[in-house]
């Protein structure tokens, strides 16, 4: 006899159920359960005391499993209809997963490929079919993928830490997914498939727009810098963790390395030559991104750049613009919203900004963050050679710089936009390698645990999501801080504060998320990253005050 709690209610069973079994769910809105703090299947079968949270597409865990649900029935729809087609998914513009057929042939139509591919799915969801767990050896995994020449699964077998590789079946169809599974087809009623050229684009439901697909907005500039990445990942032997763990392996490792480094001053020499060409109207560069981006160190070595060009650019922080805490106005709640752009004093810096442009002194505050007040001015004055640098969330802004003509701004995006996955099928989220370096960073510089960290991630998401991402397509440039063999290095800084995390906390699902793919890379020694990378901001040893 055993006791379940679900649903604000205790039951008692004899024998073994399915957590399936428990709920009255006709909509199919509940796709994982939260079993004494550890994620399951709805299929799985529990016999023993247990509290039971069942997740719909509002939970960021059920998200990740709906979506896993999206792929497997595409690649089921590929394999029904196109056999011989291998593709490839990597997460796109606003808030899709990109698909690209590797070796269509030029007389189909990308256009016929995607309508057929969603009649198939639908197809597939209306036989509401159940989809299997199966879990084989890695020998057994290997015999399966050479069989189908699934070569980018085979390779990264060999860094798989566990001796079992779990499947799903339905139907006749089989193939890995990294995340756990719905139970059926049926379950993915929400989705579909835009062509966008060279491929098409997948949507799904987020946690973040409530559990439904939200709207498209294109975003042609960030999209480019996706294509950009992921050819650059190609070029170079590093978009799946087989390639840069290869990398990592080889005595070309230090090589490796500093060619990344080396995209990164590729990348700020051709910012340099931007502005000094246009340098009689460009009097202001303007930086964002979200968070653990880099920022700090991009402005830093933009900066030098700069200098090296022979203009003398003067960083000025948006920091120090904020006004008096007792001078923000709360929102109707009550609460005061720390990353709304009215708690910067706008009318004071674009006068100030104005006036410096103009040749005029201008006296410039100074906020105390431990008084909360601002504290005093400096006098500045510039000259058509001196650029200034402006940094932070709402640096591209156009509410913060109204005054000034846009011909006199340059603005810059900044974000890591690694392309990686684990094969064909599986990619890897941006947002976790951001995740992780903010916790990397927070641990090594203000020994705050990994639990205060993805305590607060949310929070920091949906600022970037108000703040941030609605002004990157008016960005000039889009600098893209990732660095291929970053998570090679990182590593193991995070792991060691990921596992301090009890099983019985509320982070213990999103760090055992991390830790599980972290366990596929090689180790890279920190002594290959030269002081002055952008890895540097989070690992600590820069040359550079971060």
């Amino acid at each position: 006899m055993f006791r379940l709690k679900f649903n604000n209610e205790e039951k008692t069973f004899e024998d073994k159920v399915k957590l399936l079994d428990l709920i009255d769910d006709p909509n199919r809105q509940y796709f994982l359960a939260l079993v004494n703090n550890r994620l399951r299947e709805l299929t799985y079968e529990i016999d023993y005391n247990a509290t039971i949270e069942f997740l719909d597409t509002k939970n960021y865990e059920a998200i990740f499993t709906y979506e896993a649900g999206i792929r497997f029935l595409l690649a089921m729809a590929f394999y029904n209809l196109y056999p011989d087609f291998k593709f490839k998914l990597n997460y796109s513009v606003s808030r899709t997963t990109f698909c690209r057929v590797l070796n269509v042939d030029d007389t189909k139509s990308v256009r016929d490929i995607v309508e057929n591919l969603k009649a198939e799915m639908n197809r597939l969801i209306e036989l509401d079919l159940p989809i299997k767990r199966l879990e084989v050896s890695k020998a057994k995994a290997l015999e399966f993928y050479q069989k189908h020449d699934y070569t980018d699964k085979i390779d990264i077998l060999e860094y798989r830490p566990e001796e079992t590789v779990h499947f799903y079946t339905c139907d006749g169809y089989q193939n890995y997914m990294y995340n756990l599974m719905v139970p059926s087809t049926g379950y993915i009623q929400k989705f579909d498939l835009k062509v966008y050229p060279p491929g098409f684009l997948i949507q799904y439901p987020r946690a973040e727009a409530d559990g439904e697909i939200p709207p498209f907005e294109d975003a042609p500039i960030y999209g480019r810098t996706l294509r950009d990445a992921n050819r650059w990942a190609e070029l170079i032997d590093a978009n799946t963790i087989h390639k840069m763990n290869e990398q990592a392996s080889k005595k070309s490792m230090v090589e490796f390395v500093h060619m990344c480094e080396s995209k990164h001053n590729q990348m700020i020499a051709e910012i340099g030559k931007k502005v000094l060409d246009d340098i009689d109207n460009i009097r202001l560069i303007a930086i964002a991104g979200p968070s653990s981006s880099g920022k700090t160190t991009f402005s830093t070595r933009l900066r030098i750049e700069l200098m090296s060009l022979g203009l003398k650019p003067v960083m000025i922080s948006l920091d120090d613009y904020y006004l008096d805490r007792e001078h923000i106005q709360p929102d109707e709640d009550g609460n005061i919203d720390l990353e709304h752009i009215n708690t910067l004093d706008i009318d004071l810096f674009n006068r100030n900004m104005l006036d410096l442009i103009d040749g005029k002194e201008v006296e410039i505050p100074h906020f105390d963050f431990m008084t909360k007040k601002r504290s005093g001015y400096k006098k500045l004055r510039v000259t058509d050679k001196n650029p200034i640098i402006i940094e932070g969330i709402h640096a591209l802004n156009e509410t913060l710089t109204s005054l000034i003509p846009k011909h006199q701004k340059y603005k810059v995006f900044i974000s890591p936009q690694l392309q990686i996955n684990i094969d064909h099928h599986n990619p890897i989220s941006i947002t976790n390698l951001r995740l992780l370096r903010r916790i990397v960073r927070d641990k090594k510089f203000r020994n705050s645990p990994a639990s205060k960290t993805i305590s607060m991630w949310q929070s920091v998401r949906n600022g970037e999501f108000k703040w941030i991402y609605p002004h990157q397509e008016g960005a000039d440039y889009i600098f893209n801080s990732g660095l291929a063999y970053e998570l090679n290095v990182m590593k193991k800084y995070a792991l060691d504060t990921l596992i301090e995390i009890p099983r019985e906390s509320e982070h213990f699902i999103t760090a055992n998320r991390l830790i599980k793919f972290l366990k596929y890379f090689v180790d890279i020694d920190d002594y290959v990253v030269p002081c002055s990378s952008l890895l540097r901001e989070f690992i600590g040893g820069s040359c550079f005050e971060v």
